[in-house]
């Protein structure tokens, strides 16, 4: 077998979401202001220290690595890029050593900055961002920082002050629709336009769920369809929702508990995705103000519940508590003069 053909093989093994990572700045597919004046700095040799945050799969990691390619050839990329992320130990050992002997060294031999890479910097202690800090201001000359995190409120101010910040907010449909698309084209994947509406609604606007998803229920079903993609990630059904509202909103207490509670245990669901996908059908039913407005302040204190790790049966029952309040509401409210 040739070094190609390994080349090509190795590419064919990859996650889709690997696979399709942008390698240029040109083919990153939104965020234009952002892209556009990273690309100023980089024709203009002015890149200042940079800090990236935003949600996941926003493309915050793609952007600095396509900058680094783009700055950097093949040959040079592993003795000027130095990339530190959440699974390597960033405590202040790694900033005092790995970090600082990085930034320290001079490029004899070749021209330019190092650039240093610091993804999910939102997980590394105060102590070692405080360590950081100095090491950004003494070393400017010599190497550049990107700091990526998901929570800018995280990162001390002392290290956001020294960077330039861009937001990276949550990608559109509109956005993502021709990367999506293009991924199916490429690897000849069925898929229908309830499928693709379906993994954009279940993303939010994070293009990697997106890709991993689209994988995902390609490699389970022959067809992405809606059914399936919902299926595929443990996801409640439209229908199945809508019944479970039709239960809540008519059936009686024991009833209901015990058709949700097999409705549950028939299809693996969690009660968290219950909520928001009945909170979703919520808004749409006529209902009194003063019902509605209650039925959701009961909703959010059953989902913070959740959260906090209460018992799903015992949440189940208050939701299904907080619609018959509703239902003894509303002949009160028809009836008042």
């Amino acid at each position: 077998m040739t070094v190609e053909e390994l080349g090509k093989d190795a590419k064919t093994n990859l996650p889709w979401v690997e696979k399709y990572r942008p390698n240029k700045l040109d083919d990153l597919i939104s965020h234009e202001d952002i892209i556009n004046t990273i690309g100023r700095f980089i024709k203009e040799d002015q890149l200042p220290h940079l800090l990236f945050y935003g949600p996941p799969g926003t493309g915050k990691t793609s952007t600095i690595l396509a900058c680094a390619k783009q700055l950097y050839s093949p040959k040079q990329f592993s003795s000027m890029v130095l990339e530190l992320n959440a699974s390597d130990d960033r405590g202040i050992g790694i900033v005092r050593g790995q970090i600082l002997s990085f930034a320290s060294t001079k490029t004899i031999f070749k021209s330019g900055f190092k650039l240093i890479i610091l993804d999910e910097a939102d997980a590394m202690t105060n102590d070692a961002q405080n360590a950081l800090r100095r090491i950004i201001e003494k070393f400017t000359e010599n190497v550049r920082f990107c700091i990526i995190c998901n929570y800018l409120s995280k990162i001390i101010p002392a290290v956001q002050s020294r960077c330039t910040r861009f937001r990276f907010g949550p990608l559109s449909p509109e956005q993502i629709m021709p990367r999506l698309e293009f991924v199916i084209e490429q690897e000849h994947v069925s898929a229908t336009e309830g499928g693709k509406k379906a993994l954009l609604t279940l993303a939010g606007g994070d293009m990697r769920k997106v890709i991993n998803v689209l994988q995902s229920t390609a490699m389970a079903y022959k067809e992405v369809t809606e059914d399936n993609v919902y299926t595929c990630v443990g996801h409640p059904l439209k229908s199945d929702i809508a019944n479970i509202v039709q239960w809540l909103l008519s059936d009686a207490f024991s009833s209901t508990y015990n058709k949700i509670l097999d409705l549950k245990t028939a299809k693996g669901l969690a009660l968290h995705d219950i909520l928001t996908e009945v909170h979703l059908f919520v808004h749409r039913i006529e209902l009194p103000a003063e019902a509605k407005t209650g039925l959701l302040v009961a909703m959010s204190d059953i989902e913070h519940r959740l959260c906090r790790g209460a018992g799903e049966n015992a949440q189940l029952a208050g939701l299904i508590a907080a619609f018959h309040m509703v239902r003894e509401l509303v002949p009160a409210e028809a009836s008042a003069p």
